[in-house]
């Protein structure tokens, strides 16, 4: 593979090459950014979910337990 690339200029080897395997290969690498993003996202929402109902659910636990203390 090295004596392939060794006589090829450098416009080849960072530029064309490159820019072929994102042309070929930009669809599956696209989706799987997406993806992870999607589900990043998903389990950003799912933990601020919870701890709004930790939140709530410990708010009126201690408002409730102090009106039975009355």
């Amino acid at each position: 593979m090295r004596e392939i690339f060794t006589g090829l200029p450098w416009w080849v080897k960072w530029i064309a090459v490159p820019v072929m395997a994102l042309v070929v290969f930009g669809g599956l690498i696209a989706s799987v950014v997406g993806f992870v993003i999607g589900l990043l996202f998903k389990v950003l929402v799912f933990v601020a979910l919870v701890g709004g109902l930790i939140y709530v659910v410990r708010k009126f636990t201690s408002s409730s337990s102090s009106r039975s203390d009355w």
